[in-house]
């Protein structure tokens, strides 16, 4: 089910409703693009630590948006034994442009290229976005609005804007005081702009939303006065619904965090950074703020590409990180569960995804992960039962046996494989760092190193010195087979570094204290043979 701005308000109700009744919530987000082209030092490493690898990444979250959100709500059925309904739905997003607030993002050519392929309706997403903000702009938008002081931007383009004025004026030389028009086809957040507009352009009108449109009334000064004034809980809650209208999927995000419900994504790192920072608050400086803060929004996460990565290794199935093969693998007859494993079926209204794939697009793809999550919560329950059945497997139970996986979220391309939002992250199970020594090739840039190495394996390179270069890689299987062909190379040696035989510090160290220990051992010899 698609929803845009034109339905979003309708359907407030009905997904407040969703989310209450609950177990969990599926989520996949679409973006106008990943990272942004830093340079080199500013690139993500495998040298990084968690805290470098986010200062890095927040430049490039606060420099895109969010297009697309996808969620899936699965809820058991009542009376029914392991039975699940999944209700997805596609959001289509556009930044607030009201009064003070007009954001500023970035698209990605590559980002464009692939969404498109996969049929994305960038119309959708530019026409009929529904607005967001997080509580910074809510709190500049608010006392815009309650002080009246705003101004139109893009919101309804101003040439409109001035169209709608022009037509009230012509109308209001020829109408008669207590007179009527109706500005068809104006509808929400529009609507109420439109209305602000006339309002302090034109003192001798008053205007009311209705069914049909925007009504303008001919009024005299007093009687306006009398309006505006006796009418002030109408005019606050007039206000409210604005702000309301403006604040548009914030609203939704904010009964998601009241609801408390588990979250469910895949390789979800880069969804919770733009969660915090488009409906939340900008995204902190503190790396520990950060993690602190979204450990409140979404007590449980549930990451199912660090899950599958994890017993992949334990279970004979094809090596797959790709949701949809994933998905794929699990319900196939590889999956030994696949008979005794829970049921889902699509809400009446979400139907789509029942017979059509739609990879990468954020309500399918917020429903395998959904689906993976219970499927491989009850091949994990299977096996801690050992062989006999699962009588009645329950939803409870999945989540005691996903518990060594909660709020555990993978990470691509740093010093560890996994962020902890619950808690201290874990050591590096990331293999050694190698260190390169170069001989006879003066000059050499990190690049020429790393396309030395690129057709053998992959590797992030760090210059230590002027001729010697670190090292890493994400699989001890290319560590291996590099130290082998390297090892005794005639102008490119590489073996395991090591802190205290490598470390520029260290050395320096050692070779103070040879010199302090050998000017010691002179002055004590020279002291002894002294009359």
């Amino acid at each position: 089910m698609d929803v845009g701005a034109d339905e979003f308000e309708q359907s407030l109700p009905l997904l407040q409703e969703l989310i209450e009744g609950a177990d969990f919530v599926g989520l996949d987000i679409e973006f106008t693009g990943l990272r942004s082209n830093l340079s080199q030092p500013q690139q993500i490493s495998l040298f990084d630590l968690p805290s470098e690898w986010y200062v890095k990444t927040r430049q490039s979250v606060q420099q895109f948006t969010i297009c697309q959100i996808g969620l899936s709500v699965f809820s058991s059925i009542e009376g029914e034994t392991n039975k699940y309904v999944a209700h997805s739905c596609n959001f289509f997003l556009f930044p607030t442009t009201f009064g003070i607030l007009d954001s500023e993002f970035s698209f990605q050519a590559s980002s464009v290229q692939f969404l498109n392929q996969y049929g994305f309706d960038y119309n959708k997403f530019l026409k009929n976005g529904i607005p967001y903000m997080n509580e910074e702009q809510e709190k500049k938008i608010k006392n815009s609005i309650l002080r009246g002081n705003w101004r139109v931007r893009s919101s309804l383009d101003k040439d409109q804007i001035k169209v709608v004025i022009d037509k009230v004026t012509r109308w209001l030389d020829l109408a008669e005081e207590g007179d009527r028009m109706t500005l068809p086809g104006i509808a929400g957040f529009q609507a109420f702009e439109v209305q602000l507009v006339l309002r302090q352009a034109l003192p001798n009108i008053w205007t009311v939303l209705k069914e049909e449109g925007v009504v303008v009334k001919k009024v005299n000064q007093p009687h306006r006065w009398y309006l505006e004034h006796a009418s002030c809980d109408q005019v606050s809650c007039w206000k409210e619904q604005i702000l309301l209208s403006a604040r548009g999927f914030s609203v939704f995000f904010q009964m998601l965090v009241k609801a408390q419900k588990p979250l469910v994504g895949h390789n979800m790192m880069m969804d919770l950074l733009h969660l915090h920072e488009k409906f939340f608050r900008p995204l902190p400086e503190s790396y520990d703020e950060f993690k602190q803060n979204i450990h409140s929004l979404f007590p449980v996460l549930i990451d199912t590409k660090n899950v599958t990565k994890d017993i992949w290794k334990e279970l004979h199935f094809p090596r797959v990180s790709n949701l949809s093969e994933v998905y794929e693998v699990l319900s196939s007859d590889l999956n030994p569960t696949k008979d005794s494993g829970p049921v889902i079926i699509h809400a009446r209204e979400c139907e789509k995804y029942a017979e059509t794939k739609c990879p990468h697009e954020a309500a399918y793809d917020a429903f395998l992960c959904g689906s993976v999550l219970l499927k491989v919560a009850h091949l994990l329950l299977q096996r801690q039962h050992g062989t006999g059945p699962v009588e009645e497997s329950t939803f409870p139970q999945y989540l005691d046996v996903l518990a060594p996986y909660v709020n555990q979220v993978n990470l691509i391309r740093a010093g560890v494989p996994k962020i902890n939002f619950s808690g201290p992250d874990f050591p590096s199970i990331r293999p050694p760092v190698l260190i390169l020594t170069v001989k006879k090739w003066p000059g050499v840039s990190e690049h020429q190193v790393y396309r030395e190495f690129q057709n053998l394996c992959k590797f992030d390179v760090r210059r230590f010195t002027r001729s010697q270069f670190l090292l890493l890689t994400n699989k001890f299987k290319d560590a291996r087979n590099v130290l082998k062909e390297y090892r005794s190379h005639p102008t490119m040696q590489v073996s395991l570094y090591r802190y205290w035989r490598h470390s520029p510090n260290i050395t320096c160290l050692l070779q103070v204290c040879s010199i302090v220990t050998t000017w010691a051992i002179a002055a004590f010899f020279l002291g002894r043979s002294s009359p």
